[in-house]
């Protein structure tokens, strides 16, 4: 009996673990966290931030559901995450001048970390994979895993963004930063956009 007990927790800590690290591997997410972690040297304090951010997020669409994905239209969600993505890629890009080498582009890289993710990730396919594993599975188990999960992702971002900062000139750097960022975020514009025509069509269905 306990040893069904604990296999059964097992799976539901793997199988979300597991289902999460391959959805957001190379995702834009890890992405973003990368190119942050390459303009600042607060590591731990980014690391927090993004923490949170996802503890918070996908914590509550595990406690909710699809529940917390029907707050706002989604159209409005991706309109919004677009926003914020394209006002990182202007600041990053508008911060690019000589500076000294002790200054970090972003001030305080927890807030930073903890809005980014916290605006990108509503509606997003970790938040809804949570939503469904935690239908099946024990919710708390649920978190462990996917927590788990985005936490090592994270982790192997920010630190990739600190070895590729160390060996790459840091104005290149913040170009292409600016430039994805922008280009992230007028996707999530254009996604925006399809949603809010194909809800408008429907509801003259």
């Amino acid at each position: 009996m306990g040893g069904c007990v604990i296999i059964e927790t097992l799976e539901a800590i793997l199988v979300p673990m597991i289902a999460v690290a391959f959805a957001e591997m190379g995702d834009k997410t890890q992405l973003s966290i990368l190119l942050i972690s390459s303009k600042t040297r607060g590591y731990f304090k980014l690391f927090l931030g993004v923490f949170f951010a996802f503890l918070v997020v996908d914590g509550l669409a595990i406690a909710l559901g699809y529940w917390i994905t029907g707050l706002l239209p989604t159209w409005l969600v991706g309109f919004i995450s677009g926003t914020i993505f394209i006002g990182f890629g202007i600041m990053t890009l508008a911060n690019n001048k000589e500076k000294e080498e002790e200054e970090t582009r972003f001030t305080n890289p927890f807030v930073t970390g903890f809005s980014l993710i916290f605006i990108s990730e509503w509606g997003d396919k970790t938040q809804i994979a949570s939503a469904l594993f935690a239908t099946k599975y024990n919710p708390w188990s649920v978190l462990i895993g996917v927590i788990i999960a985005l936490s090592l992702l994270s982790i192997m971002a920010i630190y990739l963004g600190k070895y590729i900062s160390g060996r790459i000139d840091k104005k290149v750097i913040t170009k292409i930063a600016g430039i994805i960022f922008i280009i992230i975020g007028i996707s999530f514009i254009f996604s925006a956009i399809n949603f809010f025509a194909i809800a408008d069509i429907l509801s003259f269905s």
